[in-house]
């Protein structure tokens, strides 16, 4: 006889979910928290979260030749959600404040 007749088959399932996302700063940094929730069945086992932070420009310093490079933060890999927002709230001021801000707070 089999030893797992009559065993019941649980579904375990694993979701991950934007489930938070706020913009914070003068510089409109989107701070995104992803969930991790765990199933059996449909009924919930644990939730796990973690935060990223997205960033309208990365801006770089080469001592070498004392000069700046900003560069537009790729948000491709984002979420559509994310990438809406993104391109909703960095104006051309926002960025342009971010890139004095990073320059000051370098040197």
């Amino acid at each position: 006889m089999d030893s797992r007749q009559g065993e019941n088959k649980m579904a375990i399932t694993k979701e991950i979910i934007e489930d938070k996302i706020e913009i914070v700063s003068d510089f409109k940094n989107i701070q995104v928290r992803t969930a991790t929730v765990i199933k059996e069945d449909g009924v919930e086992l644990t939730r796990s979260f973690h935060r990223h932070v997205v960033s309208c420009v990365e801006s770089n310093y080469d001592a070498e030749s004392e000069k700046w490079t900003h560069t537009d933060t790729d948000i491709s890999g984002e979420s559509t959600e994310v990438q809406a927002i993104a391109n909703a709230v960095w104006t051309d001021a926002v960025k342009a404040a971010k890139k004095s801000a990073n320059e000051a707070n370098m040197l």
